[in-house]
This record gives structure tokens, C-alpha cells and sequence, in this order.
């Protein structure tokens, strides 16, 4: 075995491929190949795609088929806190050992063909998931959809969240472009769901080019929300009263909604009722998604780091007023819309806490100071930190009892300051 920990794995692969971000299936369907032989999956594949909700999708998903009685494999990424939340088998993260021996095989396997860290992560996963031959497998698209090494496999429902304007670089700087690379996980003759009323014209071409069976929020399916409950209904089919999800913010519900019709379409190879639909709803769970931590300052973490998932945000603070103030502790990657960002946030925050990254990508705490003035922030009401837990602990120092701490722009800030607050828990 080329290394024993985990953490010498990861090490090593973060360094072993030239680009960070390297879109296009040759080089690890052909690592795939060598390593499963063409076989037949033993498992039904859902795959996941959009600029945003897709890790609420996925824990939907999850819940609700293990309500169901099914063994359920998922994949996702980023990860917040540990490597092993990325992949997860019948509810819980995998252990070290099985990630450092499918490891060794996906190495053994690729021979002189250079893998990037997250087509590491994703052969992983399937290597892992063939293994123990879960009865579905949940898989997260990373970037795209189209060029992404999830798409390596051929999903039997095909779900996509949204579509906005992010990750530009590499998929394109309109929402039509946009919505062809995520358009890339459909499959002929398969039904894929779209879980947005916004759909960009070339979703709907891809769709018809494929013979894919599209189905549309608001077309095909819609629901209404009542104040403890809401409704869902299709052509054929109504669910009145179900529970709200216990995952927070209003736009869950659209989220819930597509994950219940995606469900329906697969229900000649997976029997899911309105028995198992009510607990998964009350039952999913995922960090950094308007995560609220009780206490005097609350805490709220959140993920958001384009223009889209930030007025999603600005929403749910409104919805949910503090008679303090609010202190953001922010930070983002460089190569996001931070300008757009800062003008939808910055009549919200009160206080800003800049934290350095500590990763390349991370855009330094004086550009994006520079940034919040040219916003028309006040000077005095922004201090630059080194790292995320100075600049929460300072937030922390500062804010009154009914003051909140949000922390938000990025999943390094997060999970960095969600690792803080659990060792700081026990001490």
C-alpha cells in the first residue's frame, strides 16, 4: 500500500494532478473501466445537479429512502469538518480503512493516468458503494454535470436543482450554457426532474434532443405551503398536509417537492408511501444550510457563496429577525461574484469579521474589504482576520446576548468554524 492513513492519501492526491478543477470523463471512466470491467451497477443511481440545493436534495433523498426500508449510498462534496462526510452508507460516514483501500485500488488501477482530487473522491465513493451493494446510490455532481466524473455512470432518475450564475470559468457566463453542462445527466428514456419554474430553453432542447422524460416545477408538479404544513400535487396525484422539512428555509420546500416527484418516477423499482415520504421530510438533516446553533449570541452557519443562495439567505433573515445586531464572520474564493454578493448583504450586516481562507483560491481579507467600501459599508464596521476562528472569536467577543453571528460565503469559513465550535465543546 502506497500510504496507511488517510490523511497521507489526501495529502499526496491534492498535490498529484496539475489542475485543482479538470472537467472531462476520458481519464476517469477509463480508471472506472479498469477497475469494475463494464459490469452492471448492483444498485439504482440518482444523480444530483445545480448551482444550488443540492446537498438538501441529497439528504432528502437519503432520508426518505431509508424511510422506505432501503440501504442508501451517498456522495457529496465539498466536505465541511471531515473527509469522510463525503461518502455515507446506510446513514453513517464511511470508516478510514475502506477509503485508504479503495484508495490503493483506484491507484493501482490508473497506472501513469493522473487523477484530481475529486475524481479520487468519486471513483472512491463507487468503489466503496459496488462493495457493499446498497440497494440506491445518491450521487452529488461536484461542478456541471455534463464533464463531471459522477456522470461516469448512467443515472436512473436524473434530478436538478437549479440554475445560476456561478462557476462561470467553467460552465459558461449565461444561464442557457449554464443549464446545457447540467443538462449533461440526463439519459434517454429517463426521467429526469427540474426542480426550479425558471428553466433555461436549453434544458428543455437537451431534453427533447435525448428523448428524456422532463418533468417541470409548475408544470408537471407544484405545491403550497400553509403555516404548519403544505400541500403537493401533480396531474395525477395530490399529497395534502405533509410536514414541513426540518431542514431550514422556505426554498426547502422547493427542493422537497422535486425530490418527491423524482421519487414517483422510480416507483416501479422503489416503493416509497406518504408514510415514508412524512418521515424523511421530518427526518433530513445537513450542516451549514441556515444551520441555527442555540445560544446567547445565536449562531447561524451558512454555505451560500453566489448571488442566487445569498438572497436565498437574505430571506430567511428577514423571516427570522434578531432584536440585535447581526455580525457576519465572511470569506469567499476569489474567482466567485463577491461584488454581487456584498451589494444583495450589505444592508443586512451590521459588523463584518473578514477571515483569510488559508487556500489558494481564497480571495485575501483586503480585497474584500476594498470590496465592502465600494459597497458602501462603513469603514469602521469591518476588521480583517487571519482565520476563520479569529474572526469568529472576535465576532463572538463583541456581540451582545441578543445579537447573532452569521457565518457565511464559503464552505472552508464554515466547516473551519463548525470544527472550532466542536473542539471548543470539549473542552
Amino acid at each position: 500500500m502506497r500510504f496507511r492513513t488517510l490523511g497521507e492519501w489526501l495529502l499526496w492526491q491534492e498535490g498529484l494532478h496539475p489542475k485543482k478543477i479538470d472537467l472531462g470523463l476520458e481519464r476517469v471512466a477509463l480508471v472506472w473501466q479498469r477497475l469494475y470491467a463494464g459490469n452492471r451497477l448492483p444498485f439504482r443511481v440518482i444523480t444530483v445537479a445545480g448551482t444550488n440545493g443540492k446537498g438538501s436534495s441529497v439528504a432528502l433523498l437519503e432520508a426518505i429512502l431509508s424511510a422506505s426500508g432501503y440501504r442508501v449510498g451517498c456522495f457529496t462534496s465539498p466536505h465541511l469538518v471531515r473527509y469522510n462526510e463525503r461518502i455515507r452508507l446506510d446513514g453513517r460516514e464511511v470508516e478510514d480503512a475502506p477509503l485508504c483501500a479503495a484508495f490503493e485500488q483506484i491507484d493501482q488501477a490508473r497506472g501513469s493516468i493522473s487523477l484530481s482530487y475529486f475524481e479520487f473522491s468519486a471513483l472512491a465513493a463507487l468503489q466503496i458503494f459496488s462493495m457493499a451493494k446498497p440497494d440506491v446510490v445518491v450521487l452529488e455532481v461536484g461542478l456541471g454535470g455534463r464533464l463531471d466524473a459522477v456522470n461516469i455512470v448512467d443515472p436512473d432518475l436524473a434530478l436538478i436543482t437549479t440554475i445560476a450564475l456561478d462557476h462561470t470559468d467553467w460552465l459558461g457566463n449565461t444561464l442557457d450554457q449554464i443549464g446545457k453542462e447540467k443538462a449533461g445527466i440526463m439519459r434517454s428514456h429517463k426521467p429526469v426532474v427540474y426542480a426550479s419554474p425558471a428553466v433555461p430553453d436549453s434544458l428543455i432542447a437537451h431534453a427533447r434532443k435525448i428523448e428524456a422524460e422532463l418533468h417541470l416545477a409548475g408544470t408537471d408538479f407544484t405545491y403550497r405551503q400553509f403555516a404548519d404544513s403544505w400541500d403537493w400535487w401533480s396531474p395525477v396525484e395530490c399529497m395534502e398536509h405533509l410536514p414541513l422539512p426540518a431542514l431550514q428555509g422556505e426554498y426547502q420546500l422547493q427542493n422537497a417537492a422535486a425530490v418527491i416527484m423524482g421519487l414517483l418516477q422510480l416507483r416501479s423499482q422503489l416503493q416509497v408511501d406518504r408514510t415514508a415520504i412524512e418521515q424523511g421530510l421530518k427526518a433530513a438533516r445537513i450542516s451549514g444550510r441556515f444551520q441555527r446553533l442555540q445560544g446567547a449570541p445565536v449562531i447561524l452557519l451558512d454555505v451560500a457563496h453566489n448571488p442566487e443562495a445569498v438572497g436565498v439567505l437574505v430571506q430567511n433573515l428577514q423571516r427570522t429577525p434578531c432584536a440585535g445586531q447581526t455580525r457576519a464572520v465572511f470569506g469567499m474564493m476569489a474567482d466567485k461574484d463577491v461584488a454581487s454578493v456584498v451589494a444583495i448583504m450589505a444592508d443586512q450586516v451590521n459588523s463584518w469579521y473578514l477571515a483569510d481562507l488559508g487556500v489558494s483560491r481564497g480571495m485575501p481579507t483586503k480585497k474584500l474589504r476594498e470590496i465592502l467600501l465600494a459597497a458602501g459599508v462603513d469603514s469602521a464596521a469591518v476588521e480583517c482576520y487571519p482565520t476563520a476562528v479569529e474572526a469568529f472569536e472576535q465576532a463572538k467577543e463583541s456581540a451582545f446576548a441578543n445579537d447573532r453571528i452569521l457565518v457565511f460565503g464559503s464552505f472552508c469559513l464554515v466547516g473551519d468554524t463548525l470544527a472550532h465550535i466542536g473542539e471548543a465543546s470539549l473542552k
